[in-house]
């Protein structure tokens, strides 16, 4: 399945751009945290990645299809 991501914060660094497109195979959340892990190691260093899922926050357990806009949300700070 191929799905576009944008990538916020540090993610949009780690991947190259704000936008990519990955192809894997798996058809939840979970599946693509793990794909983007085995891709771009980094994103191991952000346990508590936000994804999104047509503009709602979603669990590991959702699943995705094609047509989803995912976005890849790090953890924010600020003082």
């Amino acid at each position: 399945m191929v799905i576009n991501i944008k990538a916020f914060g540090i993610c949009k660094d780690w991947l190259g751009g704000r936008e990519i497109t990955l192809d894997f195979e798996g058809a939840t959340v979970q599946r693509l945290r793990s794909a983007l892990i085995q891709r771009y190691p980094q994103m191991s260093q952000l346990p508590s990645l936000l994804i999104a899922v047509n503009r709602e926050y979603a669990d590991d357990q959702t699943t995705l299809k094609a047509t989803d806009e995912v976005a890849l949300i790090p953890p924010v700070s600020g003082g």
